[in-house]
């Protein structure tokens, strides 16, 4: 990938990321208090439905800068390499990488936001100093094993999804689709595996959450997926269900269409 197609991905993938994230924010407040273990009234119901939001404008651009430049890097790599049949494979491939990446960055900001968000009395900085002082560095990437395993089953439906739309439409069409379309491509993949995953980002959540020493907090996602099921069942493990699939589709949509778009303008 050249240098200049490098910067593009850095640049539109931070915009997009950017853009999503704080135009979407109160959905992720009423998803995040429907999935906490008090329940929403107790987590804070509608009340003070921005709490958090400065940590998800600081690591928002460059949280999704490191995904679209790592996922455009495996993409160019692979590409070189691999069969037309295999492209299915090497958007799932490259995207993995980039989730992994990209959680790097993700976590501690997803672990301070979503305890501001079910402690909307608590500020962002004096979150973060609490969890720094009570659980050191450790305690900001706490969740950082359950976010992966949420991320890259969603990316591997989400994107391989999203550039298999964009390539029907293509030729059905007879051009390359345009940003609007791509964004349309975006939200029906990004709602599709925003459903599916659920039960992992409902498990990540309570990690996050747990207070520190307790079984949630050792990150172990099999115990508190099991945990769920015994005392929630079904409707426990699917909390939150509908305000994530429509955030993650207009998400989708906004965040690819700009991304695209973006990228078209810088290139």
């Amino acid at each position: 990938m050249e240098l200049r197609e490098s910067w593009a991905a850095l640049a539109a993938g931070g915009v997009a990321g950017v853009c999503v994230d704080l135009i979407l924010f109160p959905l992720d407040t009423v998803k995040t208090r429907l999935q906490s273990p008090q329940g929403f009234r107790k987590a804070g119901g509608f009340r003070g439905i921005y709490a958090g939001v400065p940590s998800t404008a600081i690591g928002s651009f460059p949280n999704a800068a490191a995904f679209f430049m790592t996922y455009e890097y495996v993409k160019s790599v692979l590409h070189h390499s691999s069969t037309s049949y295999l492209t299915p494979v090497t958007h799932m491939v490259a995207a993995s990488f980039g989730e992994v990446v990209a959680c790097l960055i993700r976590v501690p900001s997803e672990v301070i936001k979503q305890r501001a968000q079910v402690s909307p009395s608590s500020s962002t900085f004096r979150i973060l100093s609490h969890t720094l002082y009570h659980e050191g560095i450790q305690g900001l990437y706490r969740g950082y094993k359950s976010t992966v395993l949420r991320e890259i089953p969603f990316s591997l439906v989400q994107f391989p999804l999203w550039e298999s739309l964009k390539d029907l439409w293509s030729w059905k069409q007879g051009h390359v689709v345009d940003s609007w379309q791509s964004a349309v491509c975006g939200a029906f993949a990004g709602g599709f595996a925003a459903a599916i995953t659920t039960p992992l980002d409902v498990a990540k959540t309570r990690i996050m959450l747990a207070k520190a020493g307790s079984t949630n907090a050792s990150g172990n996602v099999l115990a508190a997926l099991g945990g769920i099921w015994r005392t929630q069942g079904l409707s426990g493990l699917f909390a939150g269900v509908v305000p994530r699939m429509t955030a993650i589709s207009l998400g989708g949509f906004i965040f690819l269409g700009t991304y695209e778009k973006t990228r078209q303008l810088l290139l």
